[in-house]
């Protein structure tokens, strides 16, 4: 089989992370992937905001526990990296194209033996006033909208297996 299929049909959504951080080419490597999303018009209106730092991990996490209506748990799994994958909201294509930039960098990681999951309520965040001010601190306009974070780390245990696929799934009226 290709390996570019066969990567995309073994990728598994992570939610168990070592401790140990991700090996700086590797992790290069992924952000690279993500620069070459498609995007609308070539436009690249998307940026990633590599976060390593256990402190700004930590906050991040608590804020969208809290948004998820889930105080006190841990929505990015202990990851010990997260890439904010953010887009200018004044943009009319900016969702779409952080999510193909989403998209690459699960996939290269799957591929580079690194665990990787989206974890949603970006949009939430980055549109209180908390994420303003991440958005401030990072040095990026407050036009700019949360797509999603993508945890990445290597994986602690065992991947887990995937869900059958849906029957109808594709249609050819």
């Amino acid at each position: 089989m290709n390996e570019t299929l066969k990567v995309l049909k073994e990728r598994r959504s992570i939610r168990k992370y070592k401790k140990e951080q991700v090996a700086p080419e590797t992790l290069d490597a992924i952000l690279d992937a993500g620069t070459w999303a498609a995007s609308a018009k070539g436009g690249q209106s998307a940026v990633m905001v590599v976060v390593q730092d256990p402190e700004t991990i930590s906050y991040m996490s608590a804020l969208n526990a809290e948004i998820q209506g889930k105080p006190g748990t841990d929505p990015f799994y202990g990851a010990p990296t997260v890439v904010v994958v953010l887009a200018d909201g004044e943009t009319p294509n900016w969702l779409q194209d952080g999510s193909l930039v989403m998209g690459n960098l699960m996939t290269a990681a799957w591929a580079l033996g690194v665990g990787s999951c989206w974890i949603n309520r970006a949009i939430e965040l980055f549109d209180r006033p908390e994420g303003k001010a991440l958005l401030k601190k990072w040095g990026l306009p407050e036009t700019y909208r949360g797509v999603g974070n993508c945890i990445l780390g290597y994986i602690d245990g065992n991947v887990p297996n995937p869900k059958p696929r849906k029957e109808n799934y594709i249609l050819r009226p």
